[in-house]
């Protein structure tokens, strides 16, 4: 691990990214190459969760956030749906202990209000639980969509501003990112899609305005350990300058 990071002169662990984001995609196509039930692709997929959380725990990376059920996935078959809500409280069941144990503070993004009760509940308590920890975030969109996020964050600055507690002067992109789910999180600093779809698929659209994005056709439960580490060495290899041009982030460095 440590050689990975000191492999090279010209990159140090201060070139990782402090906030990853991931689209988790190919559960189902992976079950289906193997002529298994799709849910059987979300189990898998559960284990390269684990397997990504700790990754980044390992490496200092401090947040990561986790793309597990956008609301367009609603439109799933119900059996589909109901199954990935009964995995995702046998996750939060079976991990959250060493989540605590680690430091880690859990947190969901997403209209909450559209789970089951259980499942709502089953993250209340997972969110109560680990509310101080210090060490790293882990964020999980759940019926989440980029596009609702913006209208509920512009919903809100609409009532602000009529209500007098903001002034349009006031109101700028640091202000406008408060409103959003988001809100005390880092934007991403790298942004991977597995799966081998080019696209974002309504995730982050606000957040992701200067990540750096990566894509891979491995499926997401065949993401690891060596799979991130290219992901990372991608980021590194990359230069991000913000509208700048070079020279002026070199002179800055």
């Amino acid at each position: 691990m440590v050689d990975r990071l000191t492999s090279s002169s010209d990159h140090t662990s201060k070139d990782l990214p402090v906030h990853v984001a991931i689209i988790m995609d190919g559960n189902g196509r992976w079950a289906k190459q193997r002529y298994m039930p799709r849910l059987e692709g979300h189990r898998q997929g559960a284990k390269s969760v684990r397997r990504a959380v700790e990754f980044c725990r390992s490496n200092g990376i401090k947040y990561l956030t986790l793309y597990a059920f956008s609301t367009e996935n609603w439109e799933r078959p119900e059996s589909e749906v109901s199954g990935l809500m009964k995995l995702l409280t046998q996750f939060i069941d079976s991990e959250i202990e060493e989540i605590h144990r680690n430091d880690i503070r859990f947190n969901v993004i997403g209209q909450l209000q559209r789970l089951p009760e259980s499942v709502r509940q089953k993250i209340k308590t997972a969110l109560d639980k680990t509310c101080n920890n210090k060490t790293m975030t882990l964020s999980v969109a759940l019926s989440y969509g980029g596009r609702q996020e913006i209208i509920s964050a512009a919903l809100k600055v609409h009532d602000k501003l009529v209500s007098g507690d903001l002034r349009e002067d006031d109101l700028n992109d640091s202000v406008f990112s408060s409103f959003l789910d988001t809100a005390g999180v880092p934007d991403p600093d790298l942004l991977i899609r597995t799966g081998g779809e080019l696209r974002i698929s309504n995730f982050l659209l606000w957040q992701v305005a200067y990540a750096e994005l990566y894509f891979t056709d491995l499926l997401w439960p065949s993401f690891d350990e060596d799979a991130f580490w290219k992901a990372i060495e991608a980021y590194r290899s990359r230069q991000r300058r913000f509208g700048k041009i070079s020279e002026q982030i070199q002179s800055s460095a």
